[in-house]
């Protein structure tokens, strides 16, 4: 009988709210046109709470107010997207700022929040702020990019007239972190690049908040989002691991005996991560596949007499264009028993003597051999 048995699990660690939101800036600075029409709408930086799921930031709120309200969206990649809305129009000469309080809070129990002060100053001028030709840009690039690969341009439009239409683009505070210097953004095409080297196997995607700010006075911002897909190459070898192992077998061990537990792990994804594991010819174990793993067993009666030990090399291949593959050699002895009897060199002897020999003396010496151990 096999005396292994394999169960799988899998083990969740669950988040609690242990973490409060956090605004890049205890202060929003905004300048606003005299000349903006209700239903104006202000991008905000928006806080960031490393918690996940229900315990991340749910909620915005502002303090009240007769010329503003709060407007929230939540994109795709489930990033709350907060803009302060004009809802009457404002006049510089009567009042030329403004102070309210943003508060973010999270869906946590219990709950907790943030707060940021809102600085507005009214100011005349430029009053068109740039628009994107999208909402949100997709792109894709292989994680092999080398640096100065271009992802996508952005392009924002802005319908004022000199200055107040040369644009300028950045990173949001909050995609400058989450980037982490990987892409950059030139100010002056909207052209993003890879900065640095991808890898597939640690983040897989990014989302980007980008703006688009003209040179006006008060200066105005566009903002858009930007998905970026980070495409898998195949640049991980299968890995062979023995997790359960014994280097020794008895020679009269049953066809079929486990030996060795071994697990073949691939880092990529797709046809890249799927794995092929085989064994040498002519030895006499094979590989049993049970899910994500092989057992090595015996195919074949053994003898220690005839062979000791085996040195057993395994394969394994990805399914990837180019395949990558490697190898691990397991070193297996092949326990003695005690399965032959002792053999003399003849069948049978004719011994001659003389006669007159004292007692005690030799006759004639006879020897046998046998082939199991000790």
């Amino acid at each position: 009988e096999n005396p292994l048995e394999m169960h799988e699990g899998e083990l969740e660690i669950l988040d609690v709210n242990d973490n409060p939101p956090t605004f890049p800036q205890r202060s929003i600075a905004l300048q606003m046109s005299e000349a903006s029409a209700s239903g104006a709408r202000f991008r905000l930086e928006g806080a960031d709470d490393p918690d996940i799921g229900t315990n991340t930031v749910a909620a915005y709120t502002i303090g009240s107010s007769d010329h503003f309200s709060l407007k929230t969206q939540k994109t795709e990649s489930g990033i709350i997207i907060v803009e302060l809305l004009l809802e009457k129009s404002l006049n510089r000469e009567l009042q030329s700022s403004f102070q309210l309080l943003l508060t973010a809070t999270d869906g946590g129990t219990p709950q907790r929040s943030a707060t940021a002060q809102i600085l507005i100053t009214v100011l005349d001028f430029n009053d068109n702020p740039p628009v994107f030709d999208h909402d949100i840009y997709r792109g894709s690039v292989r994680e092999n990019a080398p640096r100065g690969t271009l992802v996508l341009k952005v392009k924002a439009n802005d319908l004022d007239e000199g200055l107040n239409a040369d644009l300028t683009y950045r990173f949001s505070d909050v995609a400058l972190r989450r980037a982490q210097n990987v892409f950059s953004l030139e100010p002056g095409t909207g052209e993003i690049r890879v900065q640095q080297p991808l890898d597939f196997e640690e983040v897989n995607s990014y989302s980007l908040d980008i703006q688009a700010q003209d040179y006006g006075s008060p200066a105005m911002t566009g903002h858009s989002n930007v998905l970026i897909e980070v495409i898998d190459v195949n640049d991980n070898a299968p890995e062979i691991k023995v997790t359960s192992a014994s280097n020794k077998i008895q020679e009269n061990a049953l066809p079929g005996s486990f030996i060795s537990l071994i697990n073949v792990i691939d880092r990529d994804s797709g046809a890249n991560g799927q794995v092929r594991c085989e064994l040498q010819k002519n030895v006499p174990f094979r590989l049993q596949r049970t899910s994500n793993h092989y057992k090595l067993t015996t195919s074949e009666t053994l003898d220690r007499e005839a062979i000791s030990e085996y040195d057993i090399l395994i394969s394994a291949w990805d399914l990837g264009s180019p395949s990558l593959s490697s190898n691990k050699t397991i070193q297996i002895a092949i326990s003695d028993v005690n399965d032959n009897a002792p053999q003399f060199a003849e069948a049978s002897y004719n011994v001659y003597m003389m006669e007159n020999n004292a007692p005690g003396a030799s006759m004639f010496a006879v020897t046998a051999q046998d082939l199991d151990l000790e």
